[in-house]
């Protein structure tokens, strides 16, 4: 087995790994405690406020305008969810998914992909099956335990503070696009 590894932006990763994320063509992302940092803020009206951060929003565009397609998979169901992803350009949203295998596996046959050509980062439990089906599993930094032990990689950064935009700058190395991703922060 070929242990080696080579030095990306964010630190050192196996070599495999980096084949295998050259292989990209569809990231899914989970929201809470990956785009966001797992907190809601709830008002006193009901409102609801999560926060997002702009070097999470340039990777996702930036990865987009490098032709890997980008969705997202989240339990819950948030119009916040909606309009951020739909500002950064992404076309597949789907909300209200408990169990989100099922969802991925009807999106990787929709977009006729197989699981080698599959990210997915998540952050607990109920992201674990999805995580175990790709060809690159991720979970950000401050995972649950269960889902770091099941993970390819795990980003050096924590969900809501970059962690998306490290695994688009991984990718987009990966596939020689880094060095053309441009645009303004979202």
């Amino acid at each position: 087995m070929n242990t080696s590894t080579i030095n990306t932006l964010y630190g050192n990763v196996a070599q495999e790994l980096l084949i295998n994320a050259g292989k990209i063509k569809l990231f899914v992302c989970d929201i809470d405690g990956v785009f966001s940092d797992g907190r809601i803020y709830l008002g006193n009206n009901g409102e609801e406020l999560k926060a997002f951060h702009t070097k999470d929003g340039f990777g996702i565009k930036a990865l987009i305008a490098s032709g890997v397609e980008v969705a997202v998979i989240t339990g819950r169901r948030s119009n916040i969810v909606s309009q951020r992803m739909q500002a950064l350009n992404v076309k597949h949203i789907i909300q209200g998914e408990e169990n989100k295998l099922p969802a991925l596996k009807t999106l990787a046959k929709q977009l006729e992909l197989n699981i080698e050509e599959i990210a997915y980062i998540g952050d607990d439990v109920p992201d674990l099956a999805c995580i175990e089906y790709v060809g690159l599993g991720v979970a950000v930094k401050d995972a649950h335990p269960a889902v770091v032990k099941c993970a390819d990689y795990i980003t050096f950064t924590r969900g809501g503070f970059g962690a998306v935009r490290e695994v688009c700058d991984l990718i987009m190395q990966c596939q020689n696009n880094l060095a053309n991703a441009s645009g303004v922060s979202v």
